[in-house]
């Protein structure tokens, strides 16, 4: 970064020589005795020696001389991790290691989808399997971050509206990126939202978008008793009535004959279902779904 060039810093006061604040004087009139000053009878006490580099300011009246700016370097390249996006283009499918056998999932670098209703354990399972894997891995709540809204937040629950859908198309666009930019730096992630079958706004079109083709969306759906008693046990506006949660759950029964890999956790618990997760990417990556 270039600075514009002002005035010399004063050098360190030494014995003998004027203080700090009176230096700023003497450096406008180098050489000119001020007005309780007087003239120094040899060039040899004017002083400590000129700074190497320095050119003093014209004497009064002349015109100024700017120091000519450093010549251009190489550009200082950045340190803070950040790889640049591919330009324009989505994350392709990612390739797992070469090995004898099935793929690994977990030694891959992975974008994977968990889709499923509310109280279906989405956020715990992601968790868990981000937490327990090999190789770097975040995870992205689509929830969480409709959520980073506070003052003006469009709740769902209130009534899907134009302001709910605004928010939740920004969110999914925000985990969008996120999903690519750790991608590109060789970052797996975990997304968990609750993308319906039958609503093309809220459906897999638009994760296919922002993250591209090679997401791997994957189902989570236990049974109704299960989701009711998970809700129950939530608070705040994370729980829903039992009604909505029987509709949701309803709605995400469409999912079945779709071609997406479905995994019942219904008498699973976390690590279980981490499990089943890792055996159904397997199988994915082995056979890309068709979606």
């Amino acid at each position: 970064m270039q600075h514009a060039v002002g005035e010399p810093l004063p050098p360190p006061h030494q014995q003998g020589q004027p203080p700090a604040t009176e230096w700023s004087s003497a450096a406008h009139h180098q050489g000119h005795p001020g007005p309780h000053q007087a003239p120094h009878p040899h060039p040899a006490s004017q002083g400590p020696p000129p700074v190497p580099g320095f050119v003093p300011p014209p004497p009064t009246g002349a015109p100024r001389t700017h120091l000519p700016p450093p010549p251009p370097g190489p550009p200082v390249p950045e340190t803070t991790g950040h790889v640049p996006l591919p330009p324009g283009a989505p994350v392709g499918m990612p390739s797992a290691p070469v090995v004898p056998g099935a793929p690994d999932p977990t030694n891959a670098t992975l974008a994977v989808l968990l889709i499923g209703p509310a109280g279906a354990g989405k956020t715990s399972a992601a968790k868990y399997w981000a937490d327990h894997r090999r190789v770097p891995t975040a995870h992205i709540s689509l929830d969480d971050v409709r959520e980073w809204v506070r003052s003006g937040f469009a709740d769902p629950q209130a009534g899907w509206n134009d302001n709910s859908e605004a928010q939740y198309r920004l969110a999914r666009r925000t985990c969008g990126f996120a999903a690519r930019n750790f991608l590109a730096n060789q970052v797996s992630c975990i997304i968990d939202d609750a993308v319906f079958p039958d609503r093309p706004v809220v459906g897999l079109g638009g994760w296919k978008r922002h993250v591209g083709p090679g997401l791997l969306p994957v189902v989570l759906l236990p049974g109704l008793e299960i989701v009711l008693e998970r809700n129950a046990e939530r608070s705040g506006r994370r729980r829903l009535t039992d009604e909505e949660v029987a509709a949701i759950h309803g709605r995400m029964a469409g999912w079945y004959g779709s071609g997406l890999p479905i995994i019942d956790n219904s008498h699973l618990d976390v690590p279980s279902t981490a499990r089943a997760l890792d055996e159904v990417l397997a199988r994915a990556m082995a056979s890309p779904p068709k979606w």
